[in-house]
């Protein structure tokens, strides 16, 4: 697929015990199924040919020869099919018997992966049937022809894609993900991205959410994709039931998930470019390994296609995201500077906007943490020519509603006399105009903080900060950030999910706040709304916050970027309009590294930090051309 995505899945096969030429043909059926679907990478159950519940059967050579006819017959199957398909079965080498997982590509049988770890507890008999995978890699012999019956086997197998050095398959059969140190770690270390795992797991209750967390950790631990297919319907059930729950997950993050009790085709779509990311920046350690043990074989099964998974059009936000969890890391980090500067109060201008408002919440908290009163956080509100009478109630009601100290300080007439004295005429809305508003404020906090032996907080937030969307050495500069670490799209859910769990005067302004549009209010304005709005002049925060996250978080070109927020935004915003917003992303992101540079300490929230000490490390002359050159042909 296109971007550095492959299209995975997992196919539970209706079986029946003992029975490989019927086994066969639905082991086909799940071939075509994935095939029309486009996938990449095909999975099937453990012992899929034979079925696992076989027993004693295992020892009979017509099962075995049964199975190895299946095996060729799948294989044939397959030509053509631009398709990895792994499938299991038993092989006999050496009058030893293994319980195999075989890997097929356009005809060819490219390698057996026997399993590892066996389990000789409860219901399983393994160890009574089969053999554990032997050091290194050898050949086994599945028929009469040398060039095409002599196929490699061992445990130390990579399936190696020819035209995505990133498409890299390891292999581990069921119980080895279950083991203290499944054979995955050692195929990671190698060099496998992928890990395909043939499992046939019993259901029983409480398992299933073992099976998921052992996935998911594993897939985290590794920075890989896992793909974990299990066995369902026709398996025996003399004794135990299995209910083909398959997984496929990406560095922690479930991608999909089949029905239980629910036969057929499970897809989900691996990011390969993220993986390789991220390993290059975590797998820098050294770990001894010698290439020499492993044995590479390739493949090709790479499609021209797009890929059709849709990202979250809000990636900060995710699913069952702990608000109060945020709001108590904002404090304790505060909490720990008010103790060591020995501060006795906390000041921070209230503008009655967002950003702000989180910033006083997290404020109360970090004093009485710190065993002080909320009137301890001095908050001021400081209105000049742009301040509408909304934002200038709000920001009263808010102090009141905390019970913090309030402090009203028109700076009007401190501007125009500034403004004067520099020689720049009151009616000319530039830069200059806008920002002395914002560095008097500042002086104004760090004076007050003089006066009362107190800590200024600043109140900027992560998306301002890639955006550079604030003023040098004014709201720019603080004593420490506790927002620092949060985008705007955050905040703004952690103030709506807030305001749900208060009542009174602080949930209404809070949700007024909140229907507030965000606003510098730094141009004059007549009536109780701005005509200044901040994303009219810098963009959506919505998509600011999507770019910034693929491209820090994730490492995506501009290029992936802009393709897959055309499809996660498609309906809300035209294509036009992302490409024009990524490419003031872009820009500002450079052109701003300048501010963040010397931004002041603040705890770090979400996974990204534009902090240069525990964050980005960028020059702030890094030049942006390579990023913006790959927008142009979208123009």
């Amino acid at each position: 697929m296109n971007h550095g995505f492959i299209r995975t899945a997992t196919y539970t096969p209706e079986i029946r015990v003992a029975d490989t030429a019927f086994n066969a043909e639905s082991i086909k059926k799940g071939i075509e199924q994935a095939d029309a679907a486009g996938v990449e990478l095909l999975v099937f159950p453990e012992m899929c040919i034979t079925g696992y519940t076989c027993g004693d059967l295992f020892f009979s050579d017509v099962l075995l020869d049964g199975a190895k006819a299946a095996l060729k017959d799948v294989a044939n199957f397959t030509v053509g099919r631009k398709m990895l398909v792994f499938v299991g079965l038993p092989i006999k080498t050496d009058s030893l018997i293994y319980n195999v997982a075989a890997g097929i590509c356009d005809g060819t049988i490219l390698g057996l992966v026997p399993k590892s770890f066996l389990p000789d507890y409860n219901e399983f008999y393994d160890k009574r049937f089969f053999k554990p995978a032997p050091e290194g890699v050898s050949y086994c012999r599945l028929g009469d022809e040398p060039e095409k019956d002599f196929i490699p086997f061992g445990k130390n197998i990579i399936f190696s894609n020819a035209e995505n050095p990133d498409f890299k398959v390891g292999v581990e059969i069921c119980e080895d993900l279950w083991t203290p140190v499944p054979p995955s770690v050692s195929h990671a270390l190698h060099g496998a991205t992928v890990i395909a795992n043939l499992s046939c797991s019993d259901e029983v209750t409480g398992k299933a959410e073992q099976r998921r967390m052992l996935v998911k950790n594993q897939s985290s631990k590794l920075v890989c994709g896992y793909i974990y297919a299990n066995s369902g319907d026709g398996e025996s059930t003399t004794d135990n039931v299995f209910s083909g729950h398959s997984l496929i997950a990406e560095n922690g993050e479930l991608l999909a998930e089949s029905a239980f009790f629910d036969n057929g085709l499970t897809v989900g779509e691996i990011d390969l470019e993220y993986l390789s990311y991220v390993r290059s920046k975590q797998f820098n350690q050294e770990f001894k390994v010698n290439k020499d043990d492993y044995f590479q074989v390739g493949f090709s099964a790479c499609r021209d296609e797009e890929p059709q998974r849709v990202f979250d059009k809000s990636p900060f936000t995710p699913e069952g995201c702990d608000y109060n969890l945020i709001i108590n890391m904002q404090a304790q980090g505060l909490k720990k500077r008010i103790l060591h500067t020995h501060a006795k109060t906390v000041v921070l201008g209230l503008s009655g906007g967002l950003d702000s408002t989180l910033a006083a919440i997290a404020a109360v908290k970090a004093v009485q943490l710190a065993g002080k009163r909320p009137k301890d956080v001095i908050a001021l509100t400081m209105p000049c020519f742009g301040t509408t009478s909304r934002t200038f109630d709000n920001s009263v009601k808010l102090a009141h509603a905390l019970g913090v100290t309030l402090k009203k300080i028109n700076i009007g007439q401190s501007v125009k006399r500034h403004l004067k004295d520099i020689g720049h005429e009151e009616n000319v809305y530039d830069a200059a105009y806008e920002n002395t508003q914002a560095r008097e404020r500042t002086q104004i906090l760090m004076d007050i903080s003089n006066m009362e032996n107190g800590l200024v907080v600043g109140t900027g937030d992560l998306s301002e900060l890639a955006l550079g969307f604030a003023t040098y050495n004014g709201d720019h500069m603080s004593m420490y950030g506790v927002n620092a670490g949060i985008p705007k799209t955050l905040i703004r859910y952690i103030i709506g999910k807030y305001a749900q769990d208060v009542k009174g005067k602080l949930k209404t302004v809070l949700l007024d706040i909140l229907a507030t549009p965000v606003s510098p209010e730094l141009l004059p304005s007549d009536g109780p709304e701005t005509d200044q709005k901040t994303e009219e002049i810098v963009g959506p925060y919505l998509l600011h916050d999507f770019f910034l996250y693929h491209f820090a978080e994730r490492g995506y070109s501009p290029e992936k970027i802009y393709r897959l927020a055309c499809k996660a935004f498609e309906g809300s915003y035209e294509k036009a309009e992302i490409l024009k917003h990524l490419n003031t992303f872009f820009r500002r992101f450079f052109n701003q590294q300048f501010k963040r540079s010397c931004c002041p300490d603040g705890v770090k929230i979400s996974a990204i930090s534009l902090s240069p000490r525990g964050g980005l490390k960028m020059p702030s002359d890094a030049v942006a051309s390579l990023w913006l050159n790959q927008l142009e042909k979208f123009s």
